[in-house]
């Protein structure tokens, strides 16, 4: 963990803060925790749309509204989290019991983007906004600079192919869980009336896009 905050010219006031930002549920369980990194993800996605919102905003001075949402969109969507989170290594200090509790390589993805967020509510608390806003300055605001793209519309492409096959692409709820203002949710997609991929989001729109995304690897329709 020392050599991580090093990294990124970290001086911690509190390490133990840092610690718990990389624990998952399945490893405080393992363990005897009372503790793990879902309070830090929850505070870390606020400061993150906060922080991309500013930048953003700054820099396109004369876009409106929905296109700011727009741009911001795909620079804080889960694709491009777990894109960060494997390009800065967070992803290898995870602490987590993948075979006892039966997670799946996809959800193994989904954790880092979560540790990406976590780790950046843990420099807030610990260090305050403005370390907050130079880690994201250092490390990840050059993306938007370079209009990098992570987002892409999964369902847009399966709902062609559906109306080209004349078959029916459907979404249903498997499970959400989480308190109302921070809920996750996990849609399974139905193309012909059969299950061709599932996907875990922070709403319901993403989770359809990553749904979408795996039945179009599943069709080889890339």
């Amino acid at each position: 963990m020392e050599e991580l905050l090093e990294k990124f010219d970290i001086v911690p006031n509190n390490i133990e803060i840092f610690k718990v930002a990389f624990i998952h549920g399945s490893y405080s369980t393992t363990h005897g925790l009372d503790h793990d990194y879902e309070r830090l993800e929850f505070l870390g996605d606020s400061v993150l749309n906060m922080l991309v919102s500013d930048y953003i905003f700054n820099k396109y001075p004369l876009l409106e509204e929905g296109n700011l949402t727009k741009i911001r969109a795909n620079y804080v969507c889960q694709s491009a989290l777990i894109y960060y989170s494997k390009q800065l290594g967070l992803d290898k200090h995870i602490k987590i019991n993948v075979e006892e509790h039966n997670i799946t390589q996809n959800e193994v993805l989904s954790i880092s983007a979560d540790i990406f967020e976590s780790f950046l509510g843990a420099i807030y608390i610990d260090q305050g906004i403005d370390k907050a806003r130079e880690y994201l300055e250092n490390n990840i605001y050059h993306y938007i600079d370079e209009n990098k793209i992570f987002f892409y519309d999964y369902k847009s492409i399966i709902k062609e192919y559906g109306d080209s096959e004349e078959v029916e692409v459907n979404y249903e709820t498997v499970k959400e869980y989480g308190v109302p203002h921070d809920k996750t949710f996990i849609i399974r997609i139905l193309v012909d009336g059969k299950p061709c991929g599932q996907g875990k989001g922070k709403n319901k729109k993403e989770a359809e896009q990553l749904a979408a995304q795996q039945a179009i690897e599943r069709l080889n329709l890339n």
